[in-house]
């Protein structure tokens, strides 16, 4: 059309009306030309362009394009067309496919509040400046895979009812998506951020799939979402994530210098006040957020605060012991009450644990039911590859200054090693299970006190039936007899057991006397008392094993209050 006469270009545009079909492949459009193409469609009811299919591959737009409110009402395709000058689709309605693929937008180009009822695809458009979708509508999946905005790019307020996919794509200037609603997928799989500082905050009811992702400036994220996922993403400077009812999947993140991962309580607010909706989560009861996974990632310089870490998987974490635990970090428990193994009651002890004991304990032939089950794919672990992950986490927590905390996790650790048939020897497996049984690796103080009274109780018992004489024995003396002194060594007759029936040895003189010596030798002291060889043998017993199980008693009570 640019190389009509004007009597024939008149009469082709005189031919127009609103919502003919256009094709304007490779066509060069001038400002004064395009109005004149967009007054011919102009719908005289409304005051603004109606264009059917609209067909501008490969035009070139040399001066100002402005499309104010116009309506596509078939496909609209600007493929690998170059808009040299500002450029405007604001308030647009487009009702067919979109297609903007490797176009470029050499000026700022505006889409505010355009709406996109089909299909929009940017794949591969270059903005080389400024781009604004604020309050964009994009009813079926949109794609800017591949696209690079080399100035700001601007979603505020914008919604994805579907797919939103940012595959790729390169933000060198901000990544401006607060306020942002995806009703399906937020794709920004292996997409750059150059100079992006914050990125939300961004609602959306699906995934938000960062896997891949690169931000290479200092930037804060605040997402709520139902899932995150953050497979091999890489942070080149500080970060903090700041979310909301999500689980995340952070295996094989890379960062250097410190991240944060914290749970946001309460709902954002905006700079100029307004509380951001997150109508997409309603069905969502709880905002806290979960980790299902940090294999492969350097927790050096990780922080997490008030994170739920009860399905996290952590074998193979490198520095785990370094990594920081702030707030209320929640993690898997035991299963709680009386279970039967055949035919005897399993009681396990309450405490923190990592998931992937449940998974393990599970894998085995008595597994008792309460313990979680691995979801399909989850790589199965043993006590060989928990043991290091118990004790990273119980260093972690003694670095907090926390060390009721750390106590559950050296449990842990001593629970896998009693039960590693590979790396634990037999006679030490024996020695743990000793140490288990009568303490609970000296942190169940209740356990090593029901010990220490049986014990107590079962002395006093021996002590009453066998281990006090008859009688006490009388010494004999010698003295004067006629006139004369004699001089005699009296020998201390040896106590004699008991004999007598059961209702002579139980009595009240012989349980204090038995009490006392038992007492006695929980404090290391002899009782003073005459004992048959019985006795002798008992007491000397209970002078070695009571005073331990006291002192594992006291063991346990300081490393469950101790700070």
């Amino acid at each position: 059309m640019a190389h009509l006469a004007d009597a024939d270009r008149e009469t082709y545009l005189a031919d127009l009306g609103p919502g003919s079909m256009i094709d304007h492949r490779g066509t060069t459009f001038t400002g004064p030309l395009l109005e004149a193409l967009l007054s011919a469609v102009r719908d005289t009811a409304t005051g603004y362009a109606c264009l059917g299919a609209a067909q501008f591959q490969a035009a070139t737009f040399q001066g100002m394009v402005d499309f104010p409110l116009a309506n596509f009402q078939g496909d609209a395709n600007f493929h690998f067309a170059s808009f040299q000058g500002y450029t405007s689709f604001q308030e647009a309605t487009f009702h067919q496919h979109a297609s903007f693929q490797s176009a470029t937008f050499h000026h700022v180009v505006i889409f505010d509040s355009a709406n996109f009822q089909h299909v929009a695809a940017f794949h591969g458009t270059n903005f080389r400046n400024m781009a604004n979708f604020n309050s964009a509508s994009f009813f079926k999946p949109s794609s800017f895979q591949k696209a690079t905005f080399q100035d700001d790019a601007i979603f505020q307020s914008a919604t994805f009812h579907l797919l939103g996919s940012f595959q790729s794509a390169t933000f060198l200037g901000r990544a401006d998506f607060s306020s942002a609603t995806f009703l399906g997928t937020a794709q920004l799989v292996g997409a750059v951020f150059e100079r992006t500082e914050t990125f939300g905050p961004l609602v959306c009811a699906g995934d938000v799939q960062l896997s891949g992702a690169q931000f290479r400036a200092p930037v804060t994220l605040m997402l709520a979402a139902r899932s995150v996922v953050c497979r091999r993403t890489q942070w080149s400077s500080t970060a903090e994530l700041r979310l909301r009812y999500a689980t995340v999947d952070f295996s094989h993140a890379v960062f250097e210098y410190p991240l944060t991962i914290a749970s946001e309580a309460d709902r954002w607010v905006l700079p100029n006040g307004t509380v951001v909706a997150e109508g997409a989560l309603a069905s969502t009861p709880d905002a806290s957020v979960m980790i299902l996974s940090l294999r492969g990632v350097d927790a050096a310089h990780l922080v997490l605060a008030d994170i739920n870490l009860s399905a996290c998987l952590f074998t193979g974490t490198v520095h785990l012991d370094q990594v920081r635990l702030e707030g209320a970090c929640q993690f898997a428990g035991t299963p709680p009450g009386t279970h039967w193994r055949r035919w005897r009651p399993v009681r396990f002890s309450q405490r923190r644990t990592v998931v992937e004991e449940s998974h393990w304990r599970v894998s085995q032939p008595l597994a008792i039911e309460g313990w979680d089950t691995p979801w399909p794919g989850t790589r199965q672990v043993g006590p060989v590859q928990l043991t290091p992950v118990y004790r990273a986490l119980r260093k972690a927590f003694e670095d907090g200054k926390n060390e009721p905390g750390a106590a559950d996790f050296y449990y842990g650790e001593m629970e896998m090693r009693r039960h590693d048939r590979n790396d634990t020897t037999p006679a030490e497996r024996k020695l743990l299970q000793a140490y288990w049984a009568l303490s609970g690796y000296g942190l169940r103080a209740g356990r090593a006190l029901g010990w220490l009274s049986t014990a107590m109780i079962t002395t006093v018992a021996v002590m009453m039936l066998w281990g006090l004489p008859t009688d006490d024995p009388k010494p004999v003396t010698r003295g004067r007899q006629s006139g004369q002194d004699i001089r005699l060594i009296t020998d201390t007759p040896a106590p004699a057991n008991p004999t007598g029936p059961l209702r002579e040895r139980v009595t009240t003189e012989r349980f204090e006397k038995s009490l006392r010596v038992v007492i006695n030798s929980v404090v290391f002291r002899s009782s003073g008392q005459d004992l048959t060889t019985a006795g002798t043998y008992t007491e000397m017993t209970s002078r070695i094993a009571e005073p331990v199980l006291l002192g594992l008693a006291i063991l346990a009570i300081r490393n469950r209050v101790k700070r």
